[in-house]
C-alpha cells in the first residue's frame, strides 16, 4: 500500500498488536484469473510466524489458493476528519486510519488434529478465560462433521507493512484541536483515533 514516511508503521510489535486487535481480515488471492476475497477471522502464530485460519469448503478460494502469494488486510479504527475542527478552514478533509498488510504464502492444514487445534487457539482467543464453553464437550460426530465443511490454512508471512494516518504531518496544535472533537464523538472509531493520536503525539 501507499506509506509516506511519517505515516509508516515501523515497529513490527506494533503491526502484531493491530492484526491481534483487529484480527477480521480481508484475504485477497486470485481465483480463475480474477481477484477473490473473503471475510475472515486470521490469528498470529508467533512460533510459526503465521496467519491461521479456515474456509468453508464451499468458498472456491481454497481449490486453487496453494503456492499463491495473497494478501491478508486488517482495518483498524477509522474515521472523517472535518476541516472545520482546525484553527482556519483553509484546509480540505481527510480520513485518519490504522491498517496492517501482510503478505505470504497458503499451505493447507492436511490433517484433522490440525485444524481442531486451530479451532481451540481461535475458541480460547475470542471466549475469554470465564467462559463455560469448550470444544471438548461438544459431540465428536459433529466436529467430524465439521472439519468436513471446512478447509484450514497457513498464510506463511513473507512481509508486513503498517499505516497509521493520524494527522502527523499537521501540527502538533492541530492535533489537539483533533482529538478534542473526536473525543466529543460518542463512536467507538473516533474514540479509538483519539487515543491513538495521544499516543503518537511526541
Amino acid at each position: 500500500m501507499y506509506i509516506p514516511a511519517a505515516f509508516k508503521i515501523k515497529d513490527r510489535s506494533e503491526m502484531v498488536a493491530v492484526i491481534q486487535t483487529n484480527s477480521f481480515a480481508t484475504l485477497f488471492s486470485t481465483y480463475e484469473g480474477m481477484p477473490y476475497a473473503t471475510h475472515l477471522p486470521l490469528l498470529f502464530n508467533e512460533t510459526q510466524d503465521c496467519l491461521i485460519g479456515h474456509f468453508a469448503k464451499g468458498n472456491p478460494q481454497w481449490k486453487n489458493i496453494e503456492q499463491q502469494d495473497v494478501l491478508a488486510v486488517f482495518q483498524g479504527p477509522h474515521c472523517y476528519i472535518s476541516p472545520s475542527w482546525y484553527e482556519t478552514n483553509q484546509a480540505v478533509p481527510t480520513w485518519n486510519y490504522v491498517a496492517v498488510h501482510v503478505y505470504g504464502e497458503i499451505e493447507l492444514m492436511k490433517n484433522d488434529e490440525e485444524l481442531v487445534n486451530s479451532f481451540n487457539k481461535m475458541i480460547a482467543k475470542y471466549e475469554g478465560n470465564d467462559s463455560p464453553y469448550s470444544l471438548a464437550e461438544v459431540d465428536s460426530k459433529l466436529i467430524t462433521n465439521l472439519n468436513k465443511g471446512v478447509q484450514g490454512f497457513k498464510v506463511k508471512i513473507s512481509r508486513m507493512e503498517g499505516k497509521k494516518k493520524l494527522s502527523q504531518n499537521h501540527s502538533t496544535d492541530r492535533q489537539q484541536l483533533v482529538i478534542k472533537q473526536l473525543e466529543e464523538i460518542e463512536q467507538s472509531n473516533e474514540q479509538q483515533i483519539a487515543h491513538l493520536m495521544k499516543k503518537n503525539i511526541k
